[in-house]
């Protein structure tokens, strides 16, 4: 499979359609972190996951586009300074989104840790034997040492 040549700005119509590009490429991102993020935080976690493919897509594609822009840094500001200032402008809204999605993401993750660890307190402390005297966990079947059974969870949200 052979490389594409690089894309090189040679005026103004391909630096404007490179900004646009790229302006693009974010906007479309921004709304799909957007989409994940008021799911996560309403508890609609399957509808969260769905965006992960576009997301990843999108991102790729962003990622892509500001390496051409770099590469073509000193072409954008000849040939179209205002379109540099405007994705300047734009990369700072979007790391605020992006800022934003991880906080969620972060949050949905130490809550669901958490619950899997008061599950586990919760299946070990059944697991102890009520009555009087010192209290020692049951023997495992699963083996010398280990003190419960396998957790198992569902994998279906």
């Amino acid at each position: 499979m052979q490389r594409a040549e690089p894309l090189r700005v040679a005026d103004r119509v391909t630096a404007e359609a490179l900004v646009a590009g790229v302006l693009g490429n974010m906007a479309a991102l921004e709304a799909v972190l957007a989409e994940e993020a008021a799911h996560i935080r309403a508890g609609r976690l399957r509808e969260g996951v769905a965006s992960a493919e576009p997301k990843a897509a999108l991102a790729a594609a962003y990622m892509q586009g500001l390496e051409v822009a770099k590469a073509n840094a000193v072409a954008l500001r000849r040939f179209h300074p205002e379109g540099v200032e405007m994705l300047r402008a734009a990369h700072r809204r979007f790391t605020v989104t992006v800022e934003a999605n991880q906080t969620v993401l972060d949050s949905a993750r130490s809550v669901s840790e958490g619950l899997i660890k008061s599950l586990a307190e919760e299946i070990a402390r059944a697991q102890m034997p009520a009555g009087y005297g010192r209290q020692t966990p049951a023997p495992s079947p699963y083996g010398r040492g280990v003190r419960s059974g396998p957790l198992v969870l569902s994998r279906n949200l």
